[in-house]
This record gives C-alpha cells, structure tokens and sequence, in this order.
C-alpha cells in the first residue's frame, strides 16, 4: 500500500492520503488502497470509528488528470476492487462512523470522498469545489452527492460555474459541520471521533444505518418502521444490557461491541 497510510490507535483506524507531492490526486493505485482500508475497517471489530485525512498541502484535489494508472499491489485476499464509482458506493454502505478532516484543497473526487463521510471537521484553510467544468469534464460525484448535501440551487451553481468555496462558506450551506485552525485540526477531530468510541458500537452503527436507509424512504411512517426495526436487531445485545445497568449502578459503561 503505497498511496494511502493506514494506522490504529485505540479503537480509531486513520486512512491518510498519501499522495503529498500530488495533493493527494486519486489514481488507480489509491483507489485500491482506499478500497484495501476501507475493508479493514469493516472487518476489524476492534476499529470502532474511523477518520479520513490527506498528507500534505491539501486533502484531496481529484482524478489524478496527468496519470491515472500507479503500480497496483495484488489486492488483499476478500477486499473489494472496482473504479471510482464503485468506491463511492463502498463508502456510503461502511456500517462504521467516519470522520473527514478535510484542509487545503478539497476537490471533485476529493470532495466526494469528504460528504460521502459522517461529518466533516474542516480546518480553516480548506477549499471546496467541483471544477470539472472548466476542463470540458462531467462530474459524477457533484450532480450525485453534492446535492444532496446542501440546497440544490447552490449545488447546482457550484457545479456549472466550477468555482471553489471556503470552508466558512461550506459551513454556513452544511457541507462541513465545524471549522478548526489547521493546527488544530486533528486534535479536535480524534476528541470527537474518541467522544464517539466511549459510546456503544452497535448503537451507533444502528443509528447510521437507520439514518442512511432512511433518506430513501419518502413516507414518514415507514422512516419510523424502518428504525423501529433496526433498534430491535440491538435491544438484546451485551452492550444494551450493559449501559442500562451502567446507569442504573451510576458508573460509567464498558462497553465490547457485542
């Protein structure tokens, strides 16, 4: 794994862009590696939440224009492979919390990659943009993703005229939910994402997928069935046992994720 650096600490896995002298532009080789550390995540039962972040000057700038191709490794035994668009759709089912930390230039591909996550904790020097069409090119993350993230008129505006964002501007439409001085940045984002660890698992992963499956559903009684219903999958398992008998003991929960 060449592009991407992946460690642990705790119960947080890291995925770091790691292309810095190309800020961190997405090549075939990346799109594998990404894909490789993704499947770690969703194997490894002791990676509770997950953060992505780029090396270097910028997140993420998009499809590598220059080159495209990159010295692929085998992929690992079970991993998925595919294209971009086969990433995006691996991304948006991880069952697990996933933080972005978007800086600098966060473009195209980039900024796909950023909303397809949880949340995003920017830093203040970040830039958001879709600018495909100022090189005669159609986005397929912008039309797909960005409108579904901020009022669609201004995705749209976004989209055709190509024109980046700052991170304030981002915050105020909800394309990022909190601004941090670089500096600070990844501070801020491991205090969040260990606020999350010290919270149960499977709840959390339950809320997720309650919350993701349910912006397809239109009707608001079957949003609520649908909820209802993963909620029941949890109510029996170790964890629940353990934080009401955490409360009702007044101590703070163990919880395993089980």
């Amino acid at each position: 794994m060449n592009t991407c650096i992946y460690e642990v600490e705790g119960n947080v896995a890291t995925i770091t862009l790691n292309r810095p002298e190309k800020l961190n532009a997405i090549n075939d080789e990346m799109i594998q590696d990404i894909f490789e550390c993704l499947w770690r995540i969703e194997n490894d039962d002791d990676v509770w939440v997950a953060v992505l972040a780029g090396n270097g000057r910028a997140f993420c700038t998009g499809h590598d224009l220059v080159m495209s191709g990159g010295d692929k490794a085998d992929p690992v035994p079970g991993a998925p492979t595919g294209t971009t668009d086969d990433l995006y759709v691996y991304l948006s089912n991880l069952s697990k919390p996933i933080i972005a930390a978007p800086h600098g230039y966060a473009l195209a591909q980039g900024s796909g990659l950023a909303l397809l996550c949880d949340f995003r904790i920017a830093s203040d020097d970040a830039q958001f943009g879709w600018p495909q069409v100022k090189r005669g090119i159609a986005s397929i993350s912008g039309p797909t993703i960005l409108t579904q993230y901020v009022p669609f008129g201004y995705a749209l505006m976004m989209l055709m005229t190509g024109e980046f964002i700052t991170a304030e501007e981002g915050h105020r439409v909800g394309l990022v939910q909190e601004i941090v001085p670089r500096d600070k940045q990844m501070d801020r984002v491991y205090e969040v994402a260990n606020m999350i660890t010290q919270n149960a698992p499977l709840a959390v992963r339950t809320i997720k997928k309650a919350a993701v499956t349910g912006r397809a559903i239109p009707d608001f009684a079957e949003r609520v069935k649908n909820s209802s219903a993963l909620a029941k999958t949890i109510k029996d398992s170790e964890d629940t046992k353990e934080g009401l008998k955490a409360f009702a003991e007044k101590r703070v929960p163990t919880f395993k994720g089980r």
